[in-house]
Order: C-alpha cells, then sequence, then structure tokens
C-alpha cells in the first residue's frame, strides 16, 4: 500500500506490485490518481475503455469498461445521457438517477477489477472516494437452439446456451414459483467462473444444499470452463467409471428433477448444467417417456435395459460361446459360424478387439468431422471396413454382425456419459471371456453390480431404488406408469415433501 501511495505522490522509484493485497485500497478522490492505477491494473489491455466526459452539473467523471463485454447502446442511451444531460446534483448519481436496473456503490479496488472483467462498468467522479458499477453486460452469446444431443420429437425445442443468466431464466420459465431459490458462487482463482445452484427449498433435502455448497467452496483452482470439470471436483467417486452426475442440455429435463427435489448446479459459459443427486436408473430415464403414451415408454424402457446387457456382453458371450461352450450351440448355426472363421486366422478375442477399436475409431471420426461428412464417414466407412475385412479373412461374418447389433444397442441410452461408460466396459468384459468363459462373464457382472450397489451420491445409495429395494419407485423405473398413478416424489430422492399430485381421476381417493 505504501508504495502504491508513494508513486502517487510522484515517488516513483519503488514499482508496483500487481498483487491483490496491494490493490485491496480504497479509492482515491482524484481521477488522475484512479486512471494511473486502473493503468496498472489493466496494462497491456488494450480493450480496456476510459470516456471522460462532465456531468450535467460540471463535475468531471470517467466511465470504465472493457469494449468488448458491455452493451454499446445501454452505455450510450441509459448512462452516458442521463449524467450529461439530465442529472440535478451529484447525489442524484449515487441515488441511481440512470437507468439501468443494477447498480452497486463500491470504494475498493479489487471489487472494481472483478466487476470490470464481469463486464460491468465503473463511473468515477472527481472529488468521491466511491465509484459505481453499472449492469452492462453484452459480451457475445449464441442464440437458444435445439439441444445437440439430447433431441427429443414430442418435447421442448430448446437448450440451455453458455450465459447462466440466459439458463437461469429458462428454467424459471418452467418453475415461476417463489419457493425456487438460487445462490451464487465463484469457483476459480482466475477464471472466476459464476457457479449457481437451483432447488426448490420447501422439496429438497437441506442436507444435500449444505453439502454441495461445502463441496463448492472447497474447490481450488484457477478456473472452471465447463460442467465436465466441475463433476469431477464434487462427484463422490473420481475414481469410478460411471457418472454419479447428469449434465442435462435440456431446461424441461433440468425443471424436472428439481420437481423431485434435486439441486441443478447451472455453470456460466457452459451449455450444460448438473443433475445431483441421482440413481443409476436415472441416466435411462428420456424427456419423451413423459410425452408418450405409458405403454409405449414402458415398452422403450424396458428395451433401453436389454440394450444395456447387451452393450457390456453380447460381444463376450460370442467369444464364450465359440471358445469355451460351443456346444450349447445347435449344430447347424455351429457349422455356419465356423464356416465363417474358417479363414480367420486370430482368436475370437483378438478378432473382437479388432473390430471393436475400428467401430470406435469410427465412432470419434463421426464426432470430429463436419456433420454431413461425419453422418458419410460413419456409414460408408462401417460398411466398406466390415466387408472389406471379411473378405481378408481378418474377421467373420458373424463378428461384424455382434459389433453392429453392440453398437446400435449403445445408441438407445438417453445419457451419453452412461452410453460411453457402457461402451468401455466392454473390453474387460471380452478379457474376462476369453480367460474363464461364461463363469468370466457372471464373475465381471457380479462385479460391476456390486460396484453399483456399493456407491453413494451425496448420501444418495446409486444403487436405488433396486439395492436398497423401494417398490413405490419402481412405478418409474423398469416401466413407466401412468402420470395420474405417480402421486409422490421418488423416495431416491429423499425429498421432503413427498406428495407431488392429488386425485386427477374420478374415483380416486384423496390423499
Amino acid at each position: 500500500m505504501g508504495t502504491i501511495r508513494r508513486w502517487l505522490n510522484g515517488k516513483k522509484s519503488a514499482p508496483i506490485k500487481k498483487s491483490s493485497d496491494h490493490f485491496n485500497l480504497p479509492i482515491s478522490g482524484t481521477l488522475e490518481n484512479n486512471l494511473i492505477i486502473l493503468q496498472t491494473l489493466f496494462s497491456h489491455a488494450p480493450d480496456l475503455v476510459t470516456r471522460q466526459f462532465q456531468l450535467r452539473t460540471g463535475e468531471n467523471a470517467v466511465l470504465v469498461y472493457l469494449e468488448g463485454l458491455i452493451d454499446k447502446s445501454a452505455i450510450n442511451n441509459n448512462i452516458l445521457k442521463p449524467l450529461m444531460y439530465e442529472i440535478n446534483s451529484v447525489n442524484d448519481v449515487w441515488n441511481s438517477s440512470t437507468t439501468i436496473a443494477k447498480t452497486e456503490i463500491v470504494n475498493l479496488w479489487s471489487h472494481i477489477e472483478q466487476a470490470i472483467f464481469q463486464g460491468q462498468s465503473i463511473l468515477f467522479i472527481e472529488g468521491q472516494e466511491r465509484s459505481l458499477v453499472l449492469c452492462t453486460q453484452g459480451w457475445p452469446q449464441r442464440a437458444i437452439k435445439e439441444p445437440q444431443i439430447e433431441s427429443t420429437l414430442k418435447g421442448s425445442h430448446q437448450g440451455f446456451v453458455e450465459t447462466s443468466g440466459q439458463n437461469i431464466a429458462l428454467i424459471r420459465r418452467y418453475l415461476p414459483n417463489r419457493e425456487l431459490k438460487i445462490k451464487e458462487y465463484n469457483v476459480g482463482s482466475r477464471g472466476n467462473t459464476r457457479v449457481s445452484i437451483m432447488y426448490l427449498e420447501d422439496v429438497v433435502q437441506p442436507d444435500f444444499v449444505k453439502e454441495m455448497e461445502d463441496r463448492l467452496l472447497q474447490i481450488n483452482v484457477d478456473a472452471i470452463l465447463n460442467t465436465g470439470e466441475l463433476a469431477e471436483y464434487i462427484e463422490d467417486h473420481p475414481i469410478s467409471i460411471f457418472p454419479q452426475l447428469i449434465m442435462t442440455e435440456r431446461p424441461d429435463s433440468a425443471a424436472a428433477h428439481i420437481l423431485q427435489g434435486r439441486i441443478v448446479v447451472v455453470v456460466d459459459h457452459s451449455p450444460s448444467v448438473i443433475v445431483a443427486p441421482v440413481t443409476f436408473s436415472a441416466f435411462f430415464q428420456s424427456v419423451d417417456d413423459y410425452s408418450n403414451r405409458w405403454i409405449i415408454a414402458t415398452f422403450l424402457r424396458i428395451l433401453r435395459y436389454l440394450a444395456l446387457v447387451t452393450t457390456i456382453s453380447l460381444s463376450s458371450v460370442y467369444i464364450a460361446i465359440v471358445s469355451f461352450h460351443y456346444e450349447v450351440l445347435p449344430l447347424d448355426l455351429l457349422i455356419s459360424i465356423g464356416e465363417s472363421r474358417a479363414r480367420v486366422p486370430f482368436p475370437p478375442i483378438v478378432e473382437a478387439f479388432l473390430m471393436e477399436i475400428a467401430l470406435e475409431m469410427l465412432r470419434e471420426a463421426g464426432l470430429r468431422l463436419p456433420g454431413p461428412i461425419g453422418q458419410t464417414i460413419g456409414v460408408v466407412g462401417g460398411i466398406v471396413i466390415g466387408q472389406a475385412a471379411v473378405q481378408a479373412g481378418i474377421v467373420s461374418n458373424i463378428m461384424v454382425i455382434i459389433v453392429a447389433i453392440t453398437a446400435i444397442s449403445s445408441f438407445i441410452i438417453p445419457d451419453y456419459d452412461m452410453s460411453s461408460s457402457l461402451r468401455l466396459l466392454r473390453f474387460p468384459m471380452m478379457i474376462m471371456a476369453s480367460l474363464f468363459g461364461m463363469v468370466g462373464i457372471v464373475i465381471g457382472l457380479m462385479i460391476i453390480g456390486a460396484h453399483l450397489i456399493s456407491m453413494e451420491s451425496f448420501g444418495i445409495s446409486y444403487g436405488s431404488p433396486v439395492a436398497p429395494i423401494r417398490l413405490s419407485d419402481w412405478k418409474d423405473v423398469w416401466i413407466r406408469v401412468p402420470m395420474w398413478k405417480m402421486k409422490k416424489r421418488p423416495v431416491s430422492a429423499d425429498p421432503t415433501q413427498l406428495q407431488r399430485q392429488g386425485a386427477n381421476r374420478e374415483g380416486e381417493d384423496q390423499p
């Protein structure tokens, strides 16, 4: 502090150090001194704008902002015009006579520095040892569009964007209720990312909110750039292959989870939000389940769990049968498989690994290339490579069919993170099958099951409502009963208010 004061007094022998301690100073009443400190704080920042002008009452003033982070129309029409032509005294400035909706009076440089980087404008007035922070954010942002990953047929076609304020507003449209609470935090010593948690105060378990707050406050990093990074810092089992937090880009899905008693975490700069706590079965539920007829939704649920088993174990079952248990096959099928593998020089495990790795390469290539080209690579590349591999005798026809069915089944899983985890589990399962046959597959499935039921998400059992068994929640797990039958919120979410609807059909009893 002493070095800055000596420097401002003309004693420039001691250099200024740009530390937070030195700049935790009160604002000077002299504009010249404030401009010197600004130039020091924002050296090598050519986008810093300092607009000097006179108030209507004659005092000199300076408006400071970063050019790319503000709304120029709001600056000119709502700040400069009232200050230069409308106010009657300096006191009118501090009484928020400008037409900007949100203002704040500050007197510390640390607060000013943070506000400027957040896209706000700072007003300094000659002779005033305080400044006015004006909310003028107007950074570049993307228009609201349909979600790219979580597509739907009958649901909403609005998706989150990279601005947390807009994402919060999208959720508020679904839940215009005073019980919807929002708490904001800043995470990251350099990035200073705004993180907001949203929940229904009369529904959510208070312990969940407290635990989420504690985990966010314990994060000590330079910056959080997206929801995936934040999820790794707050999840219970960071070593596990399974995701323990849902990341959704759909406002209607986020609102549905809030209504069930969960917490939604909105991260600025990210087009998706985090939902916690969650269970394993929540990753197999889709927005379309509640838009379709309940019989159709039930069929799709069963199909997804069938795809779960197929994705993990179909390739390993093929390896186990061909290597150890060929006697279980009908003779005609066994002869067909034998003829198909007659020219293949590799054992089944190598054959399966080659095809599965080739499939993952094609999938990744399709994601990284532009849309039309990526689709062409995925379809044409798979057909060409599969056919060429069979003709060259590298793999068998039956192996190509197995890999294709496995790939299709993985696409049925509605959550991308869960689908990726299940695809990766195929490889250790294939190794177990090649070593121990069907016994190895059973052991592998038991290990996966034991791991699932031993995990927790914010104190909630990850395997619920299957382990521990909660039969009341099975109405929305394996099947999806009619909406008017689901009178209570999921017990697995541990809500404080269990009832969510009354009697909606004639002849039903009121709860």
